[in-house]
């Protein structure tokens, strides 16, 4: 929890060049996740891997435009990056 919290300081204070950079990273991170994907063909199940990546991008994309609290945005950057990670895995790893 220490590191969490190291982290969400550090985000918190410098927010509007941390949300810059948030959503650059987790767009390119987000667009090498879904190339992952669709490199497995396009059956049900990449479908669905793909709607997942791009609709976490989207919430965190849409929850710093919208300027929602520092640690909504966090908590959704983290949750999207763990998220794009997973999948490209999952796609190079497994399928």
């Amino acid at each position: 929890m220490t590191l969490y919290q190291t982290t969400f300081d550090i985000f918190n204070r410098n927010y509007m060049g941390s949300a810059a950079m948030a959503v650059i990273g987790q767009s390119c991170l987000g667009g090498a996740a879904a190339m992952y994907v669709l490199s497995n063909g396009t059956s049900i199940l990449q479908m669905v891997q793909l709607a997942v990546i791009v609709l976490a991008c989207i919430f965190v994309n849409t929850s710093i435009l919208a300027q929602m609290k520092h640690k909504v945005v966090f908590n959704l950057l983290l949750l999207s990056s763990i998220l794009s990670v997973a999948f490209i895995l999952i796609n190079t790893l497994l399928l």
